[in-house]
């Protein structure tokens, strides 16, 4: 994955043919895990204990304030959090190549399996300006717009896919790639005015 871009993601295509019957039923196979990646996104549910007792429990999500108040103050980047990012970011990637049918291959919670990471530790103290996290999502407002019609996009080359794979059992290469950059362009944008592990303008561009 060479690229000047220091955050890239790449996803291997399938040199088989593709499961039909999860494929049909990914609408229903995703929801088991799609609960476990949405608790770990972010918001509080209640819960009662075998006691009765009553409390909530709260998801996580991707750390962005306390890293913000860091990198302003601190001028560091604790690689605990950027651990606790990448993961995160990894397994929501994984989650996202399930859905979109790139692989029938069941997302693991820890595993590398297909997709394929590049997210670089920073150096905070030379490589990130501590103020321009404050309007990173001012700046990103032009990548939020194209995502808009990107990710539409997507989600009718993924419905096309869907019958090609019921028919044959294959991903068609050209929209299996597609569907692969318009990930990448999010996770760009996710590592820019998000997960603040760069400074470095996204590009505009499909591909990496």
């Amino acid at each position: 994955m060479a690229d000047s871009y220091p955050v890239s993601m790449a996803i291997d295509y399938p040199d088989r043919k593709l499961n039909r019957l999860t494929s049909f039923f990914r609408i229903f196979t995703v929801i088991p895990i799609m609960i476990l990646f949405l608790a770990l996104l972010g918001g509080g549910y209640k819960y009662t204990a075998g006691s009765g007792d009553t409390g909530w429990a709260v998801g996580m999500g991707f750390l962005f304030l306390p890293i913000l108040l860091m990198l302003l103050f601190r001028k560091k980047y604790p690689r605990w959090w950027y651990d606790w990012n990448f993961n995160l970011a990894s397994f929501a990637l994984r989650v996202g190549a399930y859905i979109c049918l790139l692989t029938d291959v069941y997302p693991s919670t820890d595993e590398e399996q297909s997709v394929h990471l590049e997210l670089p530790y920073p150096d905070a103290a030379t490589e990130l300006n501590r103020w321009l996290p404050l309007v990173k999502w001012f700046l990103a407002i032009p990548h939020f717009f194209v995502l808009i019609f990107l990710e539409l996009a997507a989600l009718v080359v993924t419905l096309i896919a869907w019958f090609a794979i019921l028919f044959t059992g294959l991903y068609p290469r050209d929209l299996f790639n597609f569907v692969v950059d318009v990930l990448r362009w999010r996770l760009r944008v996710a590592a820019y005015f998000i997960i603040l592990t760069t400074d470095k303008y996204p590009p505009f561009r499909l591909g990496v």
